[in-house]
């Protein structure tokens, strides 16, 4: 391999440009985990920009390699189809444990209920006779 000025320049300027516009998504994703104030909220941001941003880095590189090598290269295509289906299916999981856990620790400002969907219910104590109060 002898680099990107080896490669013409119908082919350079498409790989050039998905590299710039992935680690730019990349980097607004790593910007919305710092900058966002809940748990909720910080793990949105990374779950949908990083597997957009991870798949304009793989295009490029695709791109790069098929060029450079005149030949299909797919190790990267494979690479996108792995991410697609797994990154969703992790945020996703993580999220549910979060839920989880702050509706069992009964945390009300944790943000587990914002969307109305979960309540948390509010524990009563059922008093039986011959039982002390």
């Amino acid at each position: 391999m002898k680099g990107i000025e080896s490669i013409p320049d119908w082919a350079a300027l498409p790989v050039a440009l998905l590299l710039v516009l992935g680690a730019s998504i990349i980097l607004t994703g790593a910007l919305g985990l710092l900058r966002l104030p809940t748990f909720y909220q910080r793990m949105h941001g990374p779950a949908i920009t990083v597997t957009l941003g991870a798949g304009c880095l793989l295009l490029a590189s695709m791109l790069y390699f098929t060029v450079e090598q005149s030949r299909l290269v797919i190790h990267e295509l494979i690479i996108a189809i792995f991410l697609l289906l797994t990154a969703p299916v992790v945020a996703m999981t993580i999220m549910r444990a979060a839920v989880y856990r702050d509706l069992r620790a009964r945390k009300h400002d944790a943000g587990a209920t914002a969307g109305g969907v979960y309540e948390i219910a509010e524990q009563t104590r059922v008093h039986r006779p011959g039982q002390p109060d």
